[in-house]
């Protein structure tokens, strides 16, 4: 072992912690901190809520050098239908646009909202196949002009 190394294991779980998943993200961001002169990563949600402040749903997302990605996109099913998705569309691509992005992507799976997307201007660009009713896994992307 190299001088200054400790010994080291590994462990392995399927309910890692949030301070464990923050403790990886901290690694590579002081990695990526090292590597690229501008650590450009902010978070963005725009979130539905009820009148008690119950939160329904939403849209998470965050922006990367230039790239504006959405994580994930979730309303139940009783609000669906009501326009509230497009709302949520319009939120993350002010804010893309804000954020001077030049794009938007997202991945979806076969049973999820690929035809929500494209009528959103999203388009795919890549596919991963597999077994139905999982996949295919579609990554789409909106270029913002």
């Amino acid at each position: 072992m190299s001088k200054g190394m400790t010994e080291t294991t590994i462990r392995i779980t399927d309910q890692p912690s949030p301070d464990e998943c923050a403790a990886v993200l901290d690694t590579l961001r002081q990695f990526t901190r090292d590597a690229v002169p501008v650590l450009d990563n902010r978070d963005f949600a725009a979130l539905v809520t009820a009148d008690t402040g119950k939160i329904l749903g939403g849209l998470i997302a965050s922006s990367r050098w230039g790239g504006f990605h959405i994580e994930m996109l979730a309303l139940p099913e009783a609000l669906r239908g009501r326009g509230l998705g497009a709302r949520l569309f319009t939120a993350a691509e002010q804010e893309a646009r804000r954020r001077a992005c030049h794009h938007m992507w997202l991945d979806t799976h076969a049973f999820q909202g690929r035809r929500f997307y494209e009528r959103h201007g999203f388009e795919v660009f890549g596919q991963i196949d597999g077994p139905s009713p999982y996949y295919p896994r579609y990554f789409m992307r909106k270029t913002l002009a």
